[in-house]
């Protein structure tokens, strides 16, 4: 048994003053008790709240960050160029590379304070497009890199099958990431296999309905077990819903409300455009809207819906995606201000009550994401997994604030590092701003660039 104490901790009601917390050997929350004397106890450095699950990453993306700048000729660079940008920069990067840069990534995540990661994993086949002996040899390769950073994993395996709707044949970039249905129910059973030994949740994703038949995805849909997550990508651009609105006359969310049992294993990433009637239909379903807004701001994708889906009562969870930046607060940070843009007030997610914006973001966030990794994280209860954040007093930002406003700070105010230690699983996996592993996962990283750059 672990037992530690904080003198503030946020609680499923709320900021509590002296928490004891006690960790069974399994990494699990069997007592919580606020309101404690703490005379002689170990003591958090600092506040204490839910550690934020990452709902959605492309691991093998973080080290394209920052190398996509140069403006087109044309001057019209948009998601769609920067996709080919992507798959030039992929044909350069074999198994050992992409578990060293997914390694980066995780431990990058976890001074960030995500200590879960939901690992959208589209990349199987090896540069030339062909399958490896063993089909799930990349998808050890990101366990590999969860374990090293310690986060917990919730394991994604997308079928993608098509460059366009209708079932049109994928291009060449594609190749990497193409499955038939037989082929991927043959990794699934591998994947299947190995969550037990291996401790990752697994569920499904069918890429988008660009890239998969409405017959596919029934079949992706039925291999994941009752109660596994099922996530896709939809509605993140508006030529995708032009181009499905020409081959349905339905918009994506609408088709996915339609055509698809959405419910509340469901994650639907992006949802960026949607009209009255999907926002409310998606919020009626139960189902996380996935939301990446440092990501979505950086392709240009467009503002996602926010006020009016959270008045609809919708859950949503934030992520990483192309891991330009690893960062909830930013992430938090954006998804308000995009809506501040739009409609020219201030705090605008936020709820009628006492509650902060910064504390009630940080909050339902944690709970979304948790539903859409399917893993007992995002609330510091008892039976939960101790998945949790100190923040960081010694940041100038969060300095002197009260802990009603400390996440606010982190969030909104002058905040360079607002975490200070990280748990994951009850194992400390980051103090005082160092994960244990940073210095050898760096190293490989950077030699594994070194490689990519060199083959160039």
């Amino acid at each position: 048994m672990l037992t530690f104490a904080a003198d503030h901790a946020l609680l499923a009601d709320g900021w509590t003053r002296n928490v004891v917390f006690t960790i069974d050997a399994a990494g699990v929350l069997v007592a919580v008790e606020s309101g404690a004397d703490l005379t002689g106890m170990e003591r958090a450095a600092g506040p204490v709240v839910p550690a934020m699950p990452n709902l959605h990453s492309h691991a093998f993306q973080r080290a394209l960050a920052g190398r996509t700048g140069r403006s087109s000729l044309a001057h019209d660079d948009s998601f769609w160029t920067w996709r080919q940008a992507m798959y030039a920069f992929l044909d350069r990067v074999d198994a050992d590379a992409l578990e060293a840069i997914a390694a980066q990534a995780y431990v990058e995540m976890a001074k960030a304070g995500y200590a879960a990661v939901a690992e959208f994993h589209y990349v199987h086949h090896d540069a030339a497009g062909k399958p490896y002996a063993d089909p799930a040899e990349l998808a050890w390769r990101v366990v590999a890199a969860a374990r090293t950073a310690g986060l917990g994993l919730t394991l994604l395996p997308v079928f993608y099958a098509h460059a366009g709707f209708g079932g049109s044949a994928p291009t060449a970039g594609q190749k990497r990431f193409v499955h038939t249905t037989y082929t991927f129910t043959h990794l699934f059973e591998r994947l299947r296999q190995g969550a037990a030994t291996h401790g990752y949740v697994l569920g499904v994703a069918p890429h988008s309905l660009r890239a998969v038949t409405p017959e596919e995805m029934g079949h992706v849909v039925r291999l994941a077990a009752p109660g596994a997550p099922v996530h896709i990508h939809a509605a993140e651009q508006t030529k995708e819903v032009d181009d499905c609105f020409a081959w349905s006359r339905l918009r994506p969310v609408e088709w996915l409300l339609t055509q698809a049992s959405v419910d509340a294993r469901w994650c639907i990433v992006h949802a960026t455009h949607m009209t009255e009637k999907e926002v409310a239909g998606l919020a009626a379903t139960g189902a996380v809207a996935g939301l990446a807004p440092t990501t979505e701001a950086d392709l240009g994708d467009g503002t996602f819906p926010g006020h009016a889906f959270l008045a609809a009562g919708g859950r949503f969870g934030v992520g990483s995606d192309s891991n330009t930046i690893i960062d909830p607060f930013a992430e938090l940070r954006q998804l308000e201000w995009s809506q501040r843009i739009r409609a020219r007030r201030r705090n605008v997610l936020a709820a009628n009550g006492d509650c902060t914006i910064g504390t009630q973001l940080w909050a339902d966030a944690a709970r979304g994401g948790a539903q859409a990794l399917a893993q007992p994280v995002g609330v510091l209860e008892v039976g939960r997994r101790a998945d949790l954040v100190v923040l960081n007093p010694a940041d100038p930002a969060l300095a002197g604030q009260v802990a009603d406003d400390v996440l606010d700070a982190a969030m909104f105010g002058p905040s360079r590092a607002p975490v200070r230690d990280v748990m994951a699983g009850g194992r400390w996996i980051v103090r005082d701003g160092r994960h244990v592993a940073e210095a050898e996962v760096f190293a490989r990283y950077r030699a594994a660039l070194a490689r990519i750059d060199a083959a160039r």
